[in-house]
């Protein structure tokens, strides 16, 4: 025998896919992957993805204007540095309250709760009275029962009486002459003998 192997069968790349190699409905789908954010297989749990940022930038070692400034030597990196001094300013206003004294308390009033007195009658003002006041029973009139148009009274035959006519009743003046009481009255001194008169 030359070696393990039987007959003229040597171990071989196959010419074309086997089936039984493949536990897939086969070659022709393709199987989305389980790993990675993009074409992740929708089957399966995706875990959650983070995204890695560009390195940062190495910090700077001098952050100074540099020498072309002229910093005064009394500015240090706390604050400018000076010797103690007071500023000359004009004193306070002081708000001062004037709060009441003892003798402005008055506790008499305060007796008649703790001590034991007799009772007394307290006179005070008359209240005002109310604007707002009903109307009383002469405010309220009652229906009328004389006359034709009456509330829950049956109504007699009535006549209304009307005056005098001007024009065609029997009182009209058709000859539009004078009375007698138009006529002014005439003094008797100017038909009959007129009586002596004395001027005062």
């Amino acid at each position: 025998l030359d070696g393990p192997w039987v007959g003229s069968w040597r171990p071989h790349r196959p010419r074309g896919p086997v089936m039984a190699q493949f536990t897939s409905p086969g070659p022709k789908y393709g199987i989305l992957g389980t790993t990675g954010h993009l074409a992740h297989n929708p089957t399966k749990t995706k875990a959650p993805a983070y995204s890695i940022p560009q390195a940062k930038l190495p910090l700077i070692s001098s952050c100074s204007p540099g020498p072309q400034y002229s910093v005064h030597a009394t500015i240090t990196r706390t604050g400018k540095y000076v010797s103690p001094a007071h500023n000359i300013c004009g004193l306070p206003k002081i708000k001062v309250e004037v709060t009441p004294g003892p003798s402005d308390y008055d506790t008499k009033k305060a007796d008649r709760h703790v001590f034991k007195r007799s009772p007394e009658q307290a006179m005070a003002f008359r209240h005002k009275e109310d604007q707002n006041q009903t109307p009383g029973p002469g405010t309220y009139t009652l229906p009328r029962l004389v006359g034709p148009n009456t509330v829950y009274t049956t109504a007699s035959p009535c006549h209304s009486m009307v005056g005098k006519k001007k024009h065609g009743g029997f009182a009209e003046d058709l000859a539009k002459t004078p009375g007698p009481a138009s006529v002014t009255r005439v003094e008797l001194d100017l038909y009959k003998t007129r009586a002596p008169s004395y001027t005062m």
